[in-house]
């Protein structure tokens, strides 16, 4: 622009404009501590109504996984804050709050010296952890430093280095227990790992197990133990829930809310799939070709269960392999997808291998791209197979893989095995929903032999609805309902 066609006055006109506009600008987006201190108080409201659980989610019942927390939150050493991973939409919130609500409860923490913040909230954009620990303590009159509290930061990912901030407050040195949650597993794990070596704990809330899905849906009947073990009182009935959990089953909303049956697809994709696929990955990685991302996840949700190769991946998706793997990586750091690897028939890993498995971590991601299974869908016994592995995806102790090995010609598998802290195999299952498995000996070789080359005296087999035990060649063969084996591996209460 040519300023010299301007005079002096316009020129002193423009600059007391800009100084105006400028002025209002910071006059809109200043936030007062009587601003952050009033939605302190409504994120809190147990400092002043007594009501432990906001109404919302009073009505929620707890996950099985609340004692394991309290564990980690209550006792006053070691001294560790816990950081609280999970994909989005699965309760990290309410486990919180239900958290809360037992300390006010049970152990008898005065209201006041608990604090929850929501820190997506704008009002909290800008506000490091120690500012908002100095509003708390004027709106308590609490010293986190010399008094114990409870503090839970949710959605820490939206506070920028956020671990060091953590990092700060436990160096403090102070008796008050700092609990942080946040979806964005990867930047979460890689920040409590870096910056939170010996201070930082990580615990991993899953979706929805199969037990949990029946305790939600007041099913819990169907499933009874007697001296014999866990049986169902109504396989039919439980097959039904089973087929339920696989299409909807994973988060508490819809788990609880016949309607959000209705709404599966649009729930998942808006709520949960597109935000981690258009907007976590992306921020977080700095991914510019969306589609090819999405593209790749569609592949491998709908081969959930089967054996996948590099190569065969880069065919069909059109993505190249490197760029496939950094991908893959994204996404299981984002608690969609895990990856399970093979083992021969030693239960040894190949030092070579580019062929693996690649399991959704909860099965009714399917459903939000595809549509729900039936009881005749092809893909079904896939779909139960990948829900006998999620129910254990998040104990990271555990070494799960798939056998597969050349016997002659043709190719032997067993569908899960599971490796001890010295890699020798544990457990073997096979994962069928057919009865007439039962009834074909012949088909049970290539598991017995396993079982037999490495010294395993058990092996079982899911069926639909048979529940029986066999012994052959020295092999204790359990032969077990897929719903009913999904709930023992999932119900971590017993």
């Amino acid at each position: 622009m040519d300023l010299s066609a301007f005079k002096i006055n316009d020129l002193i006109l423009i600059s007391l404009n800009s100084i105006k506009i400028n002025a209002l600008i910071l006059t809109m987006i200043t936030v007062s501590p009587e601003d952050v201190l009033n939605t302190m108080g409504q994120e809190n409201p147990w400092w002043t109504s007594g009501d432990a659980l906001p109404p919302r989610f009073a009505k929620l019942k707890p996950r099985q996984f609340l004692p394991d927390l309290l564990e980690l939150i209550i006792p006053v050493e070691p001294r560790r804050e816990v950081i609280l991973l999970g994909p989005r939409r699965v309760g990290k919130t309410y486990l919180i709050h239900h958290a809360i609500a037992h300390l006010i409860e049970k152990e008898g923490v005065s209201p006041d010296r608990i604090l929850y913040l929501q820190l997506d909230n704008p009002l909290y954009v800008g506000l490091s952890l120690n500012k908002l620990l100095s509003h708390f303590e004027q709106a308590t009159g609490n010293d986190w430093r010399k008094d114990h509290c409870f503090i839970f930061f949710d959605e820490i990912q939206y506070l920028k280095d956020w671990e060091v901030h953590l990092k700060s407050l436990h160096d403090a040195g102070s008796l008050t227990r700092f609990t942080v949650s946040g979806s964005a597993a990867a930047a979460l794990s890689h920040g409590s790992q870096e910056s939170g070596a010996g201070r930082f704990t990580d615990f991993l809330l899953p979706p929805l197990t199969f037990a949990e899905y029946l305790a939600f849906r007041s099913q819990e009947k169907l499933v009874e133990e007697d001296s014999d073990g866990l049986f169902s009182t109504d396989i039919e009935a439980l097959n039904e829930q089973f087929l339920n959990y696989l299409n909807f089953g994973g988060y508490p909303e819809i788990a609880l809310l016949e309607e959000a049956h209705h709404n599966t697809a649009r729930f998942m994709r808006s709520d949960i799939i597109d935000k981690v696929l258009l907007r976590d990955l992306p921020s977080l990685y700095g991914i510019t070709d969306v589609r090819e991302l999405n593209r790749l996840f569609t592949m491998l949700a709908f081969n959930s269960g089967h054996e996948l190769s590099m190569d065969s991946l880069a065919k069909n998706s059109a993505v190249a392999k490197n760029t496939i793997k950094r991908y893959m990586e994204y996404l299981e750091a984002a608690f969609l997808i895990r990856t399970v690897t093979r083992v021969d028939d030693n239960a040894r890993r190949f030092k070579r291998d580019h062929t693996y498995k690649v399991y959704l971590t909860n099965p009714s991601l399917r459903t939000g791209l595809f549509s729900p299974l039936t009881f005749e869908s092809e893909h079904l016994g896939h779909v139960a197979e990948t829900a006998i592995f999620a129910q254990r995806f998040h104990y990271p102790h555990e070494h799960l893989h798939y056998a597969r090995w050349k016997s002659g010609k043709s190719h032997q598998e067993v569908d899960l095995v599971k490796l001890d802290p010295t890699l020798r195999a544990e457990s073997v299952t096979e994962v069928k929903f057919t009865d007439r498995v039962v009834k074909q000996p012949a088909t049970w070789k290539p598991w017995l032999n396993f079982c037999q080359k490495n010294n395993l005296t058990e092996l079982t087999i899911t069926t639909r609805t048979e529940q029986l035990k066999k012994e052959t060649e020295g092999i204790k063969i359990t032969f077990e309902p897929t719903a009913l084996h999904a709930y023992r591996l999932g119900d971590i209460s017993s």
